[in-house]
């Protein structure tokens, strides 16, 4: 009982540490892609906090996943390379009994990765997708971020403002492109504001500045000059976002005998089952041959890893496309796998046997 304590503390501070670890990199490289669409404006920098929450949940499955089989295959191996494992096989213990504080281990977060996997990590794709959408129907000047070209109404219309206050209310040193029954015209001023009529309508109101208009093809052009000049911006009307097998909740799911839907669905039953695999299979690959380097293990199980987890993702897209039935998508994988787990205990006890064989 002491022991399992011991083990369980050693597994969850490595645990800790991993997922911190894990945790930053993604988060980090989420972060720059989503700074990197806030630069080219196509979202506003205030969204980026949001945006990065939900794809924090998106992807914390296969992180908790992949910190389970890590921190177990850590804490394993430094047993053997501080030859506590061979204190423990040659007290007659078998390597089978690190099964129990594993599964003990492993247990509630498998129940996470089955929690997240179902109903958080599909919501937040839903509320990503619903957010962008809100966001995408704002109004033009909303849209526009100082220094970046805008375009809005599907390039019928491009902004470009030098300076912009935080409520969007103010503009400084403004341009702006548009296409008018034919005609292309260039509106340039040095400043402006937002005004709302009496009927909600909402203008940009310009100061001091010109109009181009010219028609294409034609060498006639037309300049104007304006002490105020209103352009009427709107909000588009924002859609629901629609609800893909990647957005439902499991229980919709279940409910839906589409490949795409079942495909989904395959990938997160496979999930938490496969999280419980990986941790039992980190038992016999943490053993440390002198002989074969230290770092030997850990590039069969990288290897292991990633073949398990590109088997689950080519079941899922053969399911998806109708190559696959369900059932053998959701079966042969993990079956598959578990294989190597039952060869990789019998030759660890094997070679225990032998060794204490030839020890007597």
């Amino acid at each position: 009982m002491i022991f399992e304590r011991a083990v369980r503390r050693e597994f969850a501070q490595a645990a800790a540490g991993i997922s911190v670890a894990l945790l930053a990199i993604l988060t980090s490289t989420q972060m720059i892609r989503l700074l990197k669409d806030a630069a080219g404006g196509r979202i506003v920098p205030e969204a980026v906090a949001s945006l990065l929450g939900f794809a924090a949940l998106n992807f914390m499955p296969i992180l908790l996943s992949l910190t389970l089989f890590v921190s177990i295959l850590l804490s394993l191996t430094r047993s053997y390379r501080d030859s506590e494992m061979v204190v423990w096989l040659s007290s007659g213990l078998p390597l089978t009994a690190w099964v129990r504080p594993v599964i003990k281990f492993a247990l509630p977060i498998v129940l996470a990765i089955a929690l997240l996997a179902g109903f958080l990590s599909p919501w937040a794709n839903y509320q990503t997708a619903d957010y962008r959408q809100r966001l995408a129907a704002k109004s033009e000047l909303t849209q526009v971020s100082p220094g970046v070209f805008r375009e809005v109404k599907k390039g019928g219309r491009v902004f470009f403002v030098e300076a912009l206050s935080s409520d969007a209310s103010q503009v400084g040193n403004v341009f702006v492109a548009s296409v008018q029954e034919g005609k292309l015209g260039v509106v340039i001023s040095n400043s402006g504001h937002q005004e709302v009529a009496a009927n909600g309508d909402r203008f940009v109101v310009l100061d001091r500045g010109r109009r181009y208009e010219v028609e294409p093809g034609t060498p006639q052009f037309k300049i104007l000059e304006f002490e105020r000049y209103r352009m009427r911006v709107e909000d588009r009307e924002a859609t629901p976002a629609d609800q893909t097998p990647s957005r439902m909740p499991i229980t919709e799911l279940l409910g839906d005998d589409s490949n795409p839907a079942r495909a989904e669905l395959l990938w997160r039953i496979g999930m938490p089952v496969s999280a419980l695999i990986l941790s039992l299979l980190a038992i016999p690959l943490s053993y440390v041959n002198p002989r074969a380097g230290r770092s030997a293990n850990m590039l069969i199980a990288i290897l292991i890893y990633a073949i398990y987890t590109n088997l689950m993702s080519a079941s899922q897209a053969w399911v998806a496309q109708g190559k696959l039935s369900f059932w053998v998508g959701a079966t042969a994988v993990h079956l598959l796998m578990l294989l190597p787990l039952v060869i990789l205990f019998h030759h660890r006890m094997a070679v225990r046997a032998v060794w204490r064989g030839g020890g007597a």
